[in-house]
């Protein structure tokens, strides 16, 4: 006989599946969750394929902005392997129970005129703390996380 450990689990609302264009409906509970998410949360996990095939998952600041993902790199292979390959997955931590989760596919491409994470208000003071407990400054940061990476959202799945 099977084991059903069904029981100690709290039921889950139906997944959401969202094809491009990439639109949160907000006026559902998933849909308004996530952009609040979106707009809220400090820390997201961004996975990149290298050249080879391998994933490598990286622990990203991000700025929900206009519909797109933004985020401040340093020059390094999460650069490269955009390079080769602009398929990206988004994904923001689930709740203590494996719920809340908020998934994004999407295409990256980075982008050396988009504008420095100091000369971007929202960046800035959504990360403002942040800065300050690496010891450096709105300034400072942006000299080290230099290179903007726009992704471009192609489909969700939350829960």
């Amino acid at each position: 006989m099977a084991y059903d450990a069904s029981f100690w689990l709290p039921p889950r609302p139906p997944k959401t599946t969202s094809l491009c264009p990439m639109i949160f409906d907000t006026s559902t509970p998933q849909g308004s969750s996530a952009v609040q998410r979106l707009e809220t949360e400090p820390l997201a996990w961004l996975t990149t394929v290298h050249p080879d095939g391998r994933l490598s998952s990286s622990l990203i600041w991000f700025l929900w902005r206009d519909g797109e993902l933004v985020v401040y790199s340093r020059d390094n292979a999460k650069i490269r392997n955009i390079g080769s390959n602009p398929n990206v997955a988004f994904n923001l931590n689930s709740d203590d129970h494996g719920g809340n989760v908020l998934t994004i596919q999407g295409t990256a491409r980075v982008d050396r005129a988009y504008p420095a994470s100091d000369l971007v208000p929202a960046y800035t003071e959504k990360y403002e703390t942040h800065i300050e407990r690496l010891g450096t400054t709105p300034a400072g940061f942006a000299a080290d996380y230099s290179v903007p990476i726009r992704i471009e959202p192609n489909s969700y799945r939350s829960w």
